[in-house]
């Protein structure tokens, strides 16, 4: 399959009461992915009901993690979770 390749790069800033990080090693790795999430994100954004942050975690997310569930089509892991998912994205689409 034909795939928009991607790098992802993950910085810890701070932990949560606000004091430096203690992760010296940065996360940065190549993932490939059928749509172009650049564009889902951007129509994402223009949600009424999540913040444009909040629409762009989402939206990352989901593609990252839809895209390892349609890899891995057959896996035991994703069996039960596929028809609540597909429901969910469904959902989401029609928001959108």
């Amino acid at each position: 399959m034909k795939q928009h390749q991607y790098r992802i790069q993950l910085e810890h800033l701070c932990d949560a009461d606000g004091h430096p990080s203690c992760h010296q090693k940065k996360l940065d790795f190549k993932v490939g992915n059928h749509d172009d999430i650049f564009q889902i994100i951007e129509r994402m954004k223009h949600r009424d009901d999540l913040s444009p942050v909040h629409a762009t975690s989402l939206a990352l997310g989901l593609k990252l993690f839809s895209e390892v569930m349609l890899e891995n089509k057959g896996h035991p892991l994703f069996t039960e979770f596929t028809p609540h998912f597909l429901a969910f994205m469904k959902k989401l689409k029609g928001k959108s």
